[in-house]
């Protein structure tokens, strides 16, 4: 007979478990995202409690930590056979826990918001996904972009420290390797912005997107769908309404929306008027 679910043990997750993590993805209808569950399991700390019956994972989420700054909550997810049991709040308990005093963030899902919000956390903002493909126009002329070589990989760590509000060095390090195309935007000689687009499912994820102004960005985005047949997907704040505007004007519909919350601090540090798109958005 299997223990009841308030017995089994939560377990750490490691990159072995992407596949069963993507396969829980998919058990709830979402996209398998086995790539991205690669990059957070690797980046961040995993924890899943074990189906007592040997069908993979009841639960799982991960948590990426910026020291004791901020740590991210994401993909929280529960099987859709063990729903409405109490497991999800058992495993954001236990999070929470492991994260001690340390802030925390996510991005909630209209249908994961309310058990967020009985955990304490606070709605500090949103969020609009779109998707498409980009019927660019030219970039912006004053704009230069470039792929981004080895020795940007400096000024790409103070730039996104500056903006981000603390240190990613272990998330942005890996998008030489993660992502398919990494550009920069740049005038006399000084980074202005940068940006990712990397391989989910059918689509290119475009994030970070971090960039000085809305004409920077637009470059940005620009120069990666002119190097792309597959459509963008990303999660643009939603106070960058001169960004979301263009981008539905030039191809990309809005597919959904989510809520940023935060745990412990009133509001997301950084600044957020230059940091358009993050790097992954991981809703539950």
């Amino acid at each position: 007979m299997s223990p009841p679910l308030s017995e089994l043990p939560i377990r750490r997750l490691t990159t072995d478990d992407r596949t069963s993590c993507a396969d829980l993805s998919e058990d709830r209808g979402w996209p398998r995202e086995e790539y991205k569950w690669g990059l957070l399991l690797a980046a961040g700390t995993g924890y899943g409690i074990d189906d007592p019956g040997g069908k993979g994972l009841v639960t799982a989420c991960v948590v990426t930590s910026y020291g004791r700054g901020l740590a991210a909550i994401g993909m929280m997810l529960v099987a859709e056979r063990y729903a409405r049991q109490g497991v999800g709040r058992r495993l954001m308990k236990h999070a929470l826990a492991e994260a001690g005093d340390t802030p925390v963030t996510l991005h909630a899902t209209p249908h994961g918001q309310p058990l967020y919000e009985e955990r304490g956390f606070v709605n500090v903002g949103r969020t609009e996904m779109v998707r498409g493909h980009l019927q660019a126009p030219a970039a912006e002329a004053e704009v230069t972009t470039r792929p981004a070589t080895a020795d940007d990989l400096p000024a790409i760590l103070r730039l996104d420290t500056e903006v981000f509000g603390l240190d990613r060095l272990h998330m942005i390090t890996r998008l030489p390797a993660f992502a398919d195309q990494l550009r920069v935007a740049e005038e006399d000689g000084v980074l202005t912005g940068y940006a990712a687009a990397w391989p989910n499912m059918e689509t290119h994820v475009v994030g970070p997107l971090i960039a000085r102004d809305t004409r920077t960005a637009k470059a940005l985005i620009s120069s990666l769908a002119a190097a792309t047949d597959r459509p963008l997907r990303t999660d643009i704040d939603v106070r960058h309404e001169e960004l979301l505007a263009w981008v539905k004007e030039h191809g990309l519909e809005t597919i959904a929306f989510n809520a940023v919350m935060t745990y412990g601090i009133p509001d997301l540090p950084g600044d957020w008027t230059r940091r358009f798109a993050p790097l992954s958005v991981a809703a539950g």
